[in-house]
Protein backbone atom coordinates (compact mmCIF):
# COMPACT_ATOMS: atom_id res chain seq x y z
CA UNK A 1 0.00 0.00 0.00
CA UNK A 2 1.13 3.94 -0.87
CA UNK A 3 -0.11 7.06 -0.88
CA UNK A 4 -2.79 7.50 -4.01
CA UNK A 5 -1.19 10.44 -5.09
CA UNK A 6 1.88 8.12 -5.89
CA UNK A 7 0.40 5.81 -8.19
CA UNK A 8 0.63 8.44 -11.56
CA UNK A 9 4.49 7.83 -10.71
CA UNK A 10 4.44 4.22 -10.19
CA UNK A 11 2.44 3.14 -13.30
CA UNK A 12 4.80 5.58 -15.39
CA UNK A 13 7.56 3.02 -14.38
CA UNK A 14 8.66 0.00 -16.96
CA UNK A 15 6.98 1.57 -20.31
CA UNK A 16 3.98 1.89 -18.33
CA UNK A 17 2.63 -0.84 -16.95
CA UNK A 18 4.01 0.16 -13.65
CA UNK A 19 6.37 -1.17 -10.14
CA UNK A 20 5.68 -1.62 -6.90
CA UNK A 21 6.42 0.14 -4.34
CA UNK A 22 9.27 -2.20 -3.33
CA UNK A 23 10.80 -2.63 -6.79
CA UNK A 24 10.60 1.61 -6.75
CA UNK A 25 12.66 1.68 -3.87
CA UNK A 26 15.44 -0.79 -5.27
CA UNK A 27 15.73 1.55 -8.48
CA UNK A 28 15.52 5.15 -6.72
CA UNK A 29 16.63 4.09 -3.05
CA UNK A 30 20.49 4.10 -1.84
CA UNK A 31 21.84 2.48 0.91
CA UNK A 32 23.21 5.70 2.46
CA UNK A 33 19.42 6.79 2.92
CA UNK A 34 18.04 3.33 4.33
CA UNK A 35 21.00 3.66 6.97
CA UNK A 36 19.70 7.08 7.34
CA UNK A 37 16.27 5.98 7.67
CA UNK A 38 16.31 3.88 10.70
CA UNK A 39 16.72 7.14 13.05
CA UNK A 40 13.44 7.42 11.81
CA UNK A 41 12.20 3.93 11.59
CA UNK A 42 14.09 2.45 14.10
CA UNK A 43 15.07 5.49 16.14
CA UNK A 44 17.14 4.65 19.33
CA UNK A 45 16.36 5.72 22.46
CA UNK A 46 17.90 6.50 26.18
CA UNK A 47 17.24 7.25 29.28
CA UNK A 48 18.43 10.51 30.95
CA UNK A 49 17.73 10.36 34.89
CA UNK A 50 13.75 10.25 34.54
CA UNK A 51 13.44 10.81 30.96
CA UNK A 52 13.24 8.64 27.87
CA UNK A 53 15.04 10.45 25.08
CA UNK A 54 16.00 10.19 21.57
CA UNK A 55 20.01 8.92 21.36
CA UNK A 56 20.82 12.41 20.12
CA UNK A 57 19.65 14.61 23.21
CA UNK A 58 22.01 15.56 25.57
CA UNK A 59 21.48 16.42 29.33
CA UNK A 60 22.23 19.75 28.35
CA UNK A 61 19.48 19.90 26.18
CA UNK A 62 16.93 18.41 29.49
CA UNK A 63 18.36 20.56 31.52
CA UNK A 64 18.04 23.71 29.76
CA UNK A 65 14.31 22.35 28.42
CA UNK A 66 13.36 21.78 32.23
CA UNK A 67 14.74 25.67 32.95
CA UNK A 68 12.50 27.37 30.36
CA UNK A 69 9.76 24.80 30.95
CA UNK A 70 9.15 24.68 34.63
CA UNK A 71 5.83 22.74 34.14
CA UNK A 72 5.00 19.02 34.73
CA UNK A 73 7.78 16.64 32.76
CA UNK A 74 5.33 15.53 29.93
CA UNK A 75 6.20 18.89 28.41
CA UNK A 76 9.74 18.80 28.84
CA UNK A 77 9.82 14.97 27.23
CA UNK A 78 7.19 15.63 24.49
CA UNK A 79 9.74 18.71 23.22
CA UNK A 80 12.63 17.37 23.49
CA UNK A 81 11.24 13.99 21.59
CA UNK A 82 9.59 15.62 18.27
CA UNK A 83 9.91 15.54 15.15
CA UNK A 84 8.76 17.18 11.93
CA UNK A 85 7.48 15.03 9.52
CA UNK A 86 8.76 17.11 6.87
CA UNK A 87 12.24 17.22 8.77
CA UNK A 88 12.94 13.69 6.96
CA UNK A 89 14.16 15.58 4.47
CA UNK A 90 14.21 18.73 3.43
CA UNK A 91 10.72 21.06 3.84
CA UNK A 92 11.25 22.49 0.11
CA UNK A 93 11.12 18.70 -1.56
CA UNK A 94 8.41 19.27 -4.52
CA UNK A 95 7.11 15.73 -3.48
CA UNK A 96 6.32 16.75 -0.02
CA UNK A 97 2.80 17.00 0.16
CA UNK A 98 -0.01 16.40 2.91
CA UNK A 99 -1.32 13.38 1.76
CA UNK A 100 2.11 11.09 2.01
CA UNK A 101 2.74 12.96 5.46
CA UNK A 102 -0.61 11.49 6.78
CA UNK A 103 0.15 8.43 5.12
CA UNK A 104 3.57 8.08 7.23
CA UNK A 105 2.50 9.43 10.34
CA UNK A 106 0.73 6.49 12.25
CA UNK A 107 2.94 4.07 10.63
CA UNK A 108 5.51 6.01 12.64
CA UNK A 109 3.21 6.12 15.57
CA UNK A 110 2.72 2.20 15.03
CA UNK A 111 6.70 1.91 15.20
CA UNK A 112 7.32 4.32 18.26
CA UNK A 113 5.14 2.38 19.89
CA UNK A 114 6.21 -1.24 19.26
CA UNK A 115 9.98 0.61 19.86
CA UNK A 116 9.12 1.85 22.83
CA UNK A 117 7.08 -0.76 24.47
CA UNK A 118 9.95 -2.95 23.51
CA UNK A 119 12.70 -1.51 24.55
CA UNK A 120 11.06 0.20 27.79
CA UNK A 121 8.67 -2.38 29.34
CA UNK A 122 8.56 -0.83 33.15
CA UNK A 123 8.08 2.78 31.60
CA UNK A 124 4.92 2.70 29.45
CA UNK A 125 4.95 5.84 26.74
CA UNK A 126 2.32 8.23 24.62
CA UNK A 127 3.09 8.58 21.15
CA UNK A 128 0.69 11.63 19.98
CA UNK A 129 0.65 12.43 16.06
CA UNK A 130 0.26 16.49 15.41
CA UNK A 131 -2.09 17.13 12.51
CA UNK A 132 -2.56 21.12 11.48
CA UNK A 133 -5.32 22.82 11.03
CA UNK A 134 -5.51 22.89 6.95
CA UNK A 135 -4.62 26.20 6.42
CA UNK A 136 -0.89 25.38 8.45
CA UNK A 137 2.22 24.85 7.06
CA UNK A 138 3.51 21.22 6.40
CA UNK A 139 6.40 21.31 8.95
CA UNK A 140 3.50 21.75 11.68
CA UNK A 141 2.84 17.69 11.31
CA UNK A 142 4.78 15.86 13.69
CA UNK A 143 5.16 13.41 16.19
CA UNK A 144 6.25 12.85 19.67
CA UNK A 145 6.34 10.84 23.00
CA UNK A 146 6.60 10.98 26.63
CA UNK A 147 6.46 8.62 29.32
CA UNK A 148 2.59 8.04 30.53
CA UNK A 149 3.77 8.66 34.71
CA UNK A 150 4.68 12.00 33.52
CA UNK A 151 0.83 12.63 32.96
CA UNK A 152 0.49 12.93 36.21
CA UNK A 153 3.64 14.65 37.69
Amino acid sequence: MHPDDMDTELQAWNNGTGVSLETWIACEGNLKLAVGYTTVFWPRFKVLEDYIVREHVTLDNVRAFEKRCRGPKIGGEAVLNHLHIADVHASGEPQLTADRIRFLMPILKEIYEAKLAWQFPMRPCVVSLNYPEEKQSLVDYQITFWQRKHEDA
